[in-house]
């Protein structure tokens, strides 16, 4: 008898022994085959060069320990680009996944309404549960199951959100009072998932904070940080070489340099952070400071100080509040089964060239943060210099819902090979475009488009507005990235760039009528694009004309200006 008992239970041993690896592999597969949940978290204007991973001026000070250690964990994209740097455009090109041409979104009055909102319907339909917390900046109700948004730019503090309830939108609200907006976002977050998160469900979040937007306002608890640090400064900031620019930023003379881009320094007399951040914050700068009285170099030096300390302060707060949720995220055994996704709505200018704000077509712009963690598929410590564009996003977010058709109206795709491989597939894009529409407003960035590849960018500066007026001067600039990574030398008129200018001028053409930019939008802001596309001597002559005469119009409305404060 015990023999037998014996024989049975080594039978049964062995058949344990067999099942059990294929439950396991079972398992897995089941595993593998359910959809990750999702996190999109994007913040307001926060530059690839104040994330560590990517930063070189800025990385002794450390700025995104907990964003580092995201990528670290993932892969790091070192050449993601958004289509239009701006805050709203950016926006709709993520949710519709169509560039702005396309979805109509050209500037910061643009909204995509509801039923286009195609990336949050997608995945409601593919069985997620959707919400939307932060800075929405489109206007109308968002589409998501569960939303939580700040009115148009929204507040730093005493943070005043919509949210659904009995009234229809925008008429429902809540606020926050005496909270930073970066904790009150992440605050609204976790209740999200402590109250109405339901774990049968995939999830897809998007957490989106206002900082580091100016006016740069922290929280009083990093009033503190840096305070008694000298911020490095960026070669550039007190000035650029002779060969940097055209006649499109300059002027043909260097007439136009008070008056193209907005300054950090007092170089433009209309809006400079030498003159504006001292309004708002003037315990930032010393006492007995005088902008009319100090030169130039010494605005400079101390706006630069007081501007980097700001942002950077809002920056350390957006990074202390994701480890807040990631902390959540990892205790509640969310973490790891998560596609997170972190990125700036574009790039963000931090002295260089002596510019502030965003919309140029130059790197410090046009290039996002792109960080993408996902362990179960997504190998650790990876970097790819692979063309991604912000029209990509959603396309990736919904292949790994499993929507694999995506819609015929969108324009960008998937690159989840690429983040699970580190290969580019074989028919990848080898150019971006790009192309800012708000000609000579706010910041006084003429209107223009570009293309970009891995070794070189084309920019045209076609300047004028929608109904082809207000010009200034059109001209054309050529950067060869692997000798000038940092656009300082335009090489448009070298002779030895011929053939290369050439090549990528028919390439920027083509490009235009394959992506939908016709010019039907917008018929006399197009036919300015077209007189001058050819860039021969008479445009150029007509060129020369429009920078004396923009010189003329903006001294006249500088003078009028000056009167009216008198």
């Amino acid at each position: 008898m015990n023999s037998i008992l014996r024989l049975l239970g080594l039978f049964a041993a062995t058949l344990i022994s067999l099942i059990t690896p294929l439950q396991a592999q079972g398992a897995g597969e089941e595993s593998q085959q359910k959809p990750p949940n999702i996190l999109f978290i994007m913040s307001d204007d926060h530059t690839a060069q104040a994330v560590g991973l990517y930063a070189s001026t800025l990385k002794s000070l450390n700025p995104t320990p907990t964003l580092d250690a995201l990528g670290r964990e993932g892969i790091v994209f070192e050449n993601a680009f958004c289509t239009n740097a701006i805050c709203t455009p950016s926006r709709a090109c993520i949710l519709t996944g169509q560039y702005n041409h396309r979805n109509g979104v050209f500037d910061l009055g643009g909204r995509v309404q509801p039923e286009n909102q195609t990336l949050p319907i997608l995945l409601r339909e593919a069985g997620y549960q959707t919400a939307m917390i932060g800075k929405w900046h489109l206007k109308v109700e968002p589409n998501f199951d569960y939303y939580k948004v700040l009115p148009g730019q929204g507040k730093y503090y005493n943070t005043e959100f919509r949210i659904q309830g009995d009234q229809p939108w925008p008429k429902n609200t809540v606020v926050h009072k005496g909270e930073h907006s970066s904790d009150a976002i992440t605050d609204s977050t976790l209740e999200w998932f402590k109250t109405k998160y339901d774990p049968s469900k995939p999830f897809f979040v998007c957490h989106q904070f206002k900082a580091p937007h100016d006016f740069f306002e922290n929280a009083p608890r990093y009033q503190s940080y840096l305070a008694d640090v000298t911020i490095p400064e960026p070669p550039t900031l007190y000035e650029v070489p002779d060969s940097w620019g055209s006649i499109a930023t300059r002027g043909h003379e260097d007439e136009l340099t008070p008056h193209i881009g907005t300054s950090i320094g007092k170089r433009n007399p209309r809006r400079s952070y030498a003159v504006d951040l001292y309004r708002r914050f003037p315990e930032e700068f010393p006492a007995g400071y005088n902008v009319e009285e100090f030169s130039e170099e010494e605005t400079t030096r101390l706006a630069y100080q007081a501007y980097l300390k700001k942002y950077l302060r809002c920056v350390k707060g957006v990074d202390d509040n994701l480890s807040r949720l990631f902390h959540y995220l990892k205790a509640h055994d969310l973490f790891d089964n998560t596609l997170i996704i972190y990125t700036g709505d574009q790039g963000f200018w931090l002295g260089e060239k002596d510019f502030q704000d965003k919309r140029w077509a130059y790197d410090e712009s046009h290039r996002m943060p792109l960080l993408i963690r996902y362990p179960k598929a997504i190998p650790a410590g990876q970097r790819s210099d692979a063309l991604i564009e912000n029209i990509d996003f959603p396309a990736l977010m919904l292949d790994y819902a499993g929507v694999k058709e995506l819609p015929e109206s969108f324009q960008g795709r998937s690159f989840r090979s690429l983040c699970e491989t580190g290969e580019e597939a074989p028919d990848w894009k080898t150019s971006v475009y790009y192309r800012y529409w708000m000609h000579m407003a706010h910041h006084d960035n003429p209107g223009e488009m570009a293309i970009r590849t891995k070794t070189h960018k084309l920019i045209f500066f076609y300047g004028c507005d929608y109904q082809g007026k207000n010009q200034t001067p059109p001209g054309w600039e050529l950067y060869d990235l692997t000798k000038d990574p940092n656009e300082l030398h335009n090489v448009y008129d070298d002779p030895a760039y011929a053939e290369v200018r050439r090549d990528l001028k028919a390439r920027f053409a083509q490009m235009r009528k394959e992506i939908g930019d016709d010019g039907s939008h917008y018929p006399k802001c197009e036919a300015v694009i077209q007189e001058f596309w050819d860039d021969d001597d008479a445009d150029r002559a007509k060129a020369i004309e429009i920078s004396r005469e923009f010189k003329q119009r903006r001294e006249a409305s500088l003078n009028r200006r000056r009167r009216g404060r008198s």
